[in-house]
């Protein structure tokens, strides 16, 4: 069932969530919320900021390198190496058994 509250538009178009609608929401004291309209709808969705350093992971190529490298671990599709020199000796022969 849908959380349904009221909330008045304070001075300066300020807004506040009811508790019920941050308790539903899980939206805390300091967390960001995107607005968009959408028709005559106003949508508020919560946000997770991301450092820019961490950025990279998130792309959607890294995300489906990241599924694809699970389902591979999964399957047991995996190599282990001691040295340096066991790890190249895998690839090569991974690569001549294409």
């Amino acid at each position: 069932m849908d959380t349904v509250a009221l909330a008045k538009v304070a001075r300066h178009g300020q807004v506040t969530l009811p508790a019920s609608i941050r308790r539903a929401a899980h939206v805390d004291e300091g967390d960001y919320l995107e607005v968009r309209v959408s028709g005559e709808s106003i949508v508020l969705t919560p946000k997770k900021l991301v450092d820019k350093s961490q950025a990279y992971f998130w792309s959607p190529a890294w995300q489906e390198a990241e599924r694809e490298a699970s389902e591979d671990i999964g399957a047991g599709r995996v190599h282990e190496a001691d040295t340096v020199a066991d790890l190249i000796s895998g690839l090569e022969s991974a690569r001549k058994n294409r």
